[in-house]
């Protein structure tokens, strides 16, 4: 007996089929308005249906996000983890690249003199190795965060966007709200939630709408 005719074992299906449950069970809830994509994919990476609230979003930042990446960008992640699960076909059609440099020796040798982490000292190294326009997608280090919000403040850099979703208890929540305070982009997580899986959800949401967009408009 084959149980498996039970059972969606198509992965396009199966994909198609949450976002349909998804969508569903957010009809009752308040509009989504532009930042539906992003609130569904990490909804769906997450199944966990508290980021409708959690999730915050500078104004018109999907919008003004697609219209850079419609250029090109370099992404910037705190973890290989986050490099890994963004859409490597979708960068390529954009011409944009992701970085991440926690391994780097350079980096590592920063942070052992700096006394400091390694996702502060490869933020440092990003700003100053890295040509704009940046996006910084932070998943996992709250450090990281703190050490941009400083960079920033002190006109060292201007990302494009900030996406702040580090998961944790120490200076994680406050980490976030700094970055809710400066005059760029932003999508965070408000709280102790997030995660390298939900920095990658968010970026691939980003990635598909400006795809589709591109579609839609080019001849």
């Amino acid at each position: 007996m084959n149980n498996n005719k039970r059972f969606i074992t198509n992965p396009v299906e199966i994909e198609k089929k949450s976002f349909e449950i998804i969508a569903g069970l957010l009809k009752e809830k308040q509009p989504l308005g532009n930042n539906a994509p992003i609130i569904q994919r990490v909804i769906h990476t997450t199944a966990d249906f508290d980021y409708l609230e959690n999730l915050v979003f500078s104004e018109d930042v999907m919008e003004k996000t697609v219209n850079i990446l419609k250029q090109g960008v370099n992404i910037v992640t705190d973890t290989q983890m986050v490099k890994a699960g963004i859409n490597k076909k979708g960068l390529e059609q954009l011409k944009s690249s992701v970085h991440c440099f926690i391994d780097s020796p350079e980096v590592l040798e920063r942070a052992k003199i700096n006394e400091t982490t390694r996702s502060a000292a490869a933020m440092e190294f990003a700003v100053q190795n890295v040509s704009a326009p940046i996006l910084f997608a932070i998943g996992n280090a709250p450090t990281a965060l703190i050490k941009l919000y400083e960079m920033i403040m002190q006109g060292y850099c201007k990302p494009c966007l900030i996406i702040g979703v580090p998961v944790g208890f120490v200076n994680v929540a406050e980490s976030k709200e700094l970055i809710m305070e400066l005059n760029i982009p932003f999508i965070v997580s408000r709280g102790r939630k997030g995660g390298s899986n939900v920095a990658a959800a968010i970026i691939n949401a980003i990635l598909y709408e400006t795809i589709k967009l591109k579609e839609n408009t080019e001849p």
